[in-house]
């Protein structure tokens, strides 16, 4: 146990920024995983990563559940959609050819990226819709007193469904997806994503580590590691959502951009 101790200070990096912009660090614990071990299994360091996932985006949360800055309501309903997408990837990992599909996705990823950056982002709140609510839109409530902001609910849930399977196929955890789509496509107050996003993380997060060890993955040496880094993690994560009300949402956006542009290489790289 003890020769796996420095991996604590890694897990606390990892905690820290995937909180602040509400990914997980598993963007991040995935490549590097397979740096350190080259040799190793590439379920075992999926699973690795996922596992680390979930304790941060546990921590996380409890930390922005205290701030008042996560929308429960609809977390709930966008973790139930991602978690048959979560289950379906842990199994399907091994099933995939991984060149092709990390060719596509990291060109996907490069893409996003680059809208993120160069596409103008707005400070001010969102005005309420004035064409009235359908029953399938929902009202975000906002941290401090404004006007709701309403969202297509089956919509929101969908895309939940496409971003469960991809966290749980590639053990980065959902929230580097997710944040742009709340804030682009649902029109999420920038720092209620971040929230909101952990929230559903620890959720699918959970349940493709269960699947995961259900299928014997840790089995080769990932028990130790997991919680060397889950420590650091923990902790990393309450310093992140204290960071995060400090932060413009502009910045949160563009630091997201620029981990998808990296995600993006990494996954490109391994397919040349």
């Amino acid at each position: 146990m003890v020769q796996y101790l420095w991996l604590i200070p890694l897990g606390w990096c990892l905690g820290t920024l995937g909180t602040l912009i509400g990914a997980g660090g598993g963007f991040i614990l995935v490549p590097v995983l397979l740096l350190l071990y080259p040799h190793a299994a590439a379920e075992t360091l999926t699973s690795i990563s996922l596992a680390v996932v979930f304790f941060n985006a546990l921590s996380g949360s409890w930390a922005y559940g205290r701030m008042r800055c996560i929308d429960y309501k609809s977390g709930l309903w966008f973790a139930a959609s991602a978690v048959p997408g979560a289950i379906l990837g842990a199994l399907t990992t091994d099933y995939i050819p991984r060149r092709p599909f990390n060719g596509i996705f990291g060109s996907l990823m490069l893409i996003f990226a680059v809208y993120l950056l160069f596409c103008r982002i707005r400070e001010e709140k969102p005005a309420a819709d004035s064409s009235g609510k359908s029953p399938k839109d929902n009202p975000i409530p906002q941290k401090n007193s404004g006007p709701a902001v309403s969202y297509n609910l089956q919509y929101g849930m969908g895309l939940s469904l496409v971003v469960g399977y991809l966290s749980s196929l590639l053990g980065i955890g959902g929230g580097i997806i997710h944040v742009p789509i709340l804030v682009r496509f649902l029109k999420f107050p920038v720092h209620v994503a971040v929230a909101t996003s952990h929230f559903i993380l620890a959720v699918t997060a959970f349940t493709g580590t269960m699947v995961h060890i259900a299928a014997g993955s840790f089995a080769q040496g990932g028990v130790r590691r997991t919680l060397c880094l889950a420590v650091g993690a923990l902790i990393g994560a309450q310093f992140g959502a204290a960071m995060a009300p400090r932060v413009r949402g502009v910045w949160i956006i563009r630091g997201l951009a620029i981990a998808l542009f990296f995600v993006g290489i990494r996954l490109l790289g391994m397919v040349f």
